[in-house]
């Protein structure tokens, strides 16, 4: 259902007669709802592969492991995820067949989880549908995701993601 006015405006409005802010208050409901709807599409266009964006982005990291494998830990260290979600995600990805989980060689107490040939396989498929869904952020052109990415950039650095 489309809406005759921008609810985000009028929120911000209504703030604005009780509280100061009311252009932080704005950006920040603006990011989280496009964050909802990026995700909601995402994730659409990922179900025919039985994937959701985080598992798909936990096998991509992989794909790009010199090895195809990595210990759990350093899987939710660079996908920046809880480490009870990253032993979720490799759970279903280990069910479907997508990675399996080996030993680590050099460490006794540590867990890799490898991507399979199946999993490999499922990442070209759907990466090409990402791309040709230019992930969910086809309305914008590329100079305005370039300047996404960069007013973004700053909120993450202070977050300490680098």
């Amino acid at each position: 259902m489309t809406l005759p006015f921008d609810p985000i405006d009028e929120a911000a409005r209504q703030w604005g007669n009780h509280w100061e802010r009311v252009p932080a208050m704005h950006a920040v409901t603006s990011l989280m709802r496009a964050h909802q709807l990026v995700i909601g599409r995402l994730d659409a266009i990922l179900k025919p592969h039985g994937l959701t964006f985080a598992r798909y982005e936990a096998l991509v990291l992989l794909v790009f492991s010199s090895r195809g494998s990595l210990p759990l830990g350093k899987m939710g260290e660079r996908l920046q995820v809880h480490p009870t979600s990253v032993t979720s995600i490799v759970n279903r990805l280990e069910s479907a067949g997508l990675v399996v989980r080996t030993p680590h060689p050099d460490d006794g107490r540590a867990v890799l989880a490898e991507i399979t040939d199946a999993g490999r396989a499922l990442v070209e498929i759907a990466t090409k549908d990402l791309v040709e869904s230019d992930f969910a952020l086809e309305a914008l052109g590329d100079a305005q995701l370039q300047e996404l990415s960069s007013l973004l950039t700053p909120i993450r650095k202070a977050a300490g993601d680098f």
